[in-house]
């Protein structure tokens, strides 16, 4: 794995790296880790990097891992830098050949979006996105239940994403995190790309449902602030066995307080079922008629995708780093197993460029939504 971006006094870079090389399944070994070459070589120091293989910028990166015997080269690039710079950087490592995995959101439009999509069919290369909530082993079983009919016709999804971190003009002091995520040139929108990205797409693993339409309120509260801080967002599935669900997203960074409070409950005609991303070990099923069913990680009667996430016995807590390790092991088995193109990650169970651009979808389709006075606005997602 080769990185760009997550060096020293990034936010989410070192997680990452402790996510990818977890299990033994994958080494870090080159990087443009910066955005001054001087801080790139210090980044490298810190991680034991050979000297040879940091380098100054990704462009630089790029031209000398593909000079490298093939066995030498990086397998894949993991993108860790502001949303603004996604893009550029997995355009051109795709259109050489290396896999990649992006945080997200993916990229700023669905026309990057799309071109990604393209390139990623035609040079049959894996690509993931780090939406790493899918990752946790309570997710999978919850996917498992509501696919295999345990709940029934579903007809209503919420799910609620809170945070309290943006609650006062934090970008004002000079937080770097706060800077880039704030600005709309560098981040592209605010509340509803950074967090209502993962919850749309929690909602999509778990249920598979799809949008058809949304009516969507985004928020800024503090004066000043360039990007929305909070969003609500009404939502219409397309009908599924006759049955048209119904759901709520909410996504807030200024609720003061909460730290990663990230909920999903989907009711269905048989059942309900909760999930709360700070208490990521327990799954709770509630079935007409039956006594509540609570279901606990690393248990033999989970199913086979719970099963093979989880490490250690149950009543041992796993959470947020090994979810974020079971993506990237999924991606880590499809390259390993020569696999590329989009299906890849349906495959191997990890989100793929699909999943990035319908994110990037949603994003766009919300903010129009919430800047139209036709309230109830097309959602429909196409490849």
């Amino acid at each position: 794995m080769g990185m760009v971006g997550g060096g020293r006094d990034a936010f989410i870079g070192a997680v990452h790296r402790l996510a990818a090389c977890m299990d033994g399944h994958v080494a870090v070994v080159a990087g443009a880790l910066a955005s001054t070459p001087e801080k790139s070589l210090a980044s490298g120091r810190d991680l034991g990097l050979d000297p040879s293989r940091v380098y100054p910028d990704w462009q630089t990166m790029l031209a000398a891992e593909c000079k490298l015997p093939r066995e030498q080269r990086i397998d894949f690039v993991s993108i860790v830098t502001p949303n603004f710079m996604h893009f550029p950087i997995a355009k051109a490592f795709a259109e050489a050949g290396i896999h990649v995995v992006c945080d997200k959101p993916m990229v700023l439009t669905s026309a990057q979006a799309k071109e990604l999509c393209a390139i990623t069919a035609a040079q049959k290369v894996v690509f993931g996105v780090t939406y790493n909530y899918s990752g946790y082993p309570m997710v999978k079983q919850a996917r498992d239940l509501v696919r295999s009919g345990e709940l029934g016709d579903i007809r209503r999804v919420v799910v609620e994403y809170h945070q309290g971190w943006l609650a006062t003009p934090l970008e004002s002091s000079g937080q770097k995190q706060a800077g880039w995520r704030t600005d709309p040139a560098r981040s592209g929108a605010g509340a509803i790309g950074d967090i209502g990205s993962h919850a749309e797409q929690l909602a999509s693993y778990i249920t598979g449902l799809e949008l058809d339409s949304i009516c969507a309120d985004l928020s800024t509260f503090l004066p000043g602030r360039r990007v929305d801080d909070d969003a609500a967002v009404m939502m219409r599935f397309a009908p599924r066995n006759g049955v048209a669900a119904r759901g709520m997203l909410i996504a807030s960074q200024i609720q003061a307080g909460c730290e990663n409070d990230l909920t999903i409950r989907i009711g269905g005609s048989k059942g309900t079922l909760t999930w709360s991303q700070e208490d990521p070990n327990f799954l709770v099923l509630r079935s007409d008629g039956q006594p509540e069913r609570i279901f606990r990680r690393g248990n033999p009667y989970l199913g086979n995708l719970a099963k093979a996430s989880a490490r250690v016995p149950s009543g041992h807590p796993e959470g947020f780093i090994e979810a974020f390790a079971n993506v990237y092991n999924s991606i880590a088995a499809a390259i390993r197993a020569g696999a590329g193109g989009p299906q890849a990650a349906t495959e191997f169970d990890f989100p793929g460029v699909i999943d990035g651009a319908r994110g990037v979808h949603f994003i766009e389709r919300a903010i129009a939504s919430s800047q139209s006075q036709n309230k109830w606005t097309e959602a429909r997602f196409t490849a």
